[in-house]
């Protein structure tokens, strides 16, 4: 948690360090991609980790903060 964060706020990243916010995990996700496919120049074995970290992506980015929102909503109520 950060110094200035909301004890009341519905949004996740509000709670999360530096290193843990939407730019940060989408930077780490292009650069593995990125620098597998610079080291390896094998498609298929990139191609799978892209689909994994879109799905990473998908859940960590879309799903959890909605998620969040939600659960802090029912406990104010």
């Amino acid at each position: 948690m950060t110094e200035f964060s909301d004890p009341k706020s519905t949004n996740i990243w509000d709670y999360k360090p530096w290193w843990c916010q939407p730019w940060s995990i989408i930077l780490t996700g292009i650069l593995l991609i990125v620098g597998l496919w610079l080291i390896t120049k094998f498609l298929w074995l990139t191609l799978g980790l892209a689909l994994v970290i879109m799905v990473w992506w998908g859940y960590f980015l879309l799903i959890y903060p909605r998620m969040f929102k939600e659960y802090v909503e029912n406990q104010t109520q």
